[in-house]
């Protein structure tokens, strides 16, 4: 009986020339985008200081004070979103006495009355109705967004659309195309909340005037960095 010997049939798959040749290449490129949306909240922050020569005394003068302030901002309109922080009461000394113990001379009390309110336009009334009502510091006025998601978003479409735009040029000054990305990372969504310079709140508080407000825009950026393979043309 005749032996039949067996045929070995080669396939020859014919891989992708990178494949072979070692020439794929990567391309990093990174992309920035920036959304500038105009605030709808802001937060007010009015302060109060109180001094007297015992510890009731001067928190009783910060709390008058502290029930005149959201007297007055309920007649500007603003009766909710209201916080009480930074309620503090602390003794004064003087130098030593004889026997090397301090000795207090006093008490300052202070207290934080917080505004949030969604319509910037009232920004400026609170803070002269504070003022007006016995608040002596104005600690702060600063901007944002009730909800910055879109704004996010749109900034992450900007910085990928820029880093697609600048890879198709690099690809293209190099003799190359592009053939998908290998990786995407994100670099970070940042909000920027503008907030009043500290000159104007000082000229505010000293010349009780009606106090301007320029809420300005409230900036939101992304960053990406994307990887892409590109092949020879």
């Amino acid at each position: 009986m005749k032996s039949i010997a067996p045929i070995v049939l080669t396939l020859l798959i014919a891989w992708p020339a990178f494949a072979q040749t070692g020439t794929e290449s990567v391309l990093t490129v990174s992309g920035n985008g920036e959304v500038r949306v105009e605030p709808d909240l802001a937060t007010v922050r009015l302060g109060i200081v109180g001094q007297a020569e015992t510890a009731r005394v001067a928190q009783d003068a910060v709390n008058h004070v502290g029930a005149a302030i959201l007297d007055a901002l309920a007649d500007v309109g603003v009766d909710d979103d209201i916080q009480t922080a930074g309620l503090n009461l602390t003794p004064l000394y003087r130098r030593m006495r004889a026997d090397g113990e301090p000795e207090i001379i006093g008490y300052r009390a202070s207290n934080t009355v917080s505004v949030r309110v969604t319509d910037v336009r009232l920004v400026g009334g609170i803070i002269d109705a504070g003022l007006e009502a016995g608040a002596n510091q104005l600690q702060g006025v600063s901007f944002g967004l009730q909800d910055d998601l879109a704004a996010r978003e749109e900034a992450l479409r900007m910085a990928i659309a820029e880093a697609r735009r600048k890879a198709e040029a690099m690809a293209d000054a190099l003799g190359a195309k592009l053939a998908g990305v290998l990786r995407v990372n994100e670099g970070g969504v940042f909000v920027q909340r503008p907030v009043m310079e500290m000159g104007a709140r000082a000229r505010a508080a000293q010349q009780m005037t009606p106090t301007p407000v320029a809420p300005g825009s409230v900036s939101v950026s992304a960053s990406v960095s994307i990887e892409y393979r590109i092949f020879p043309r």
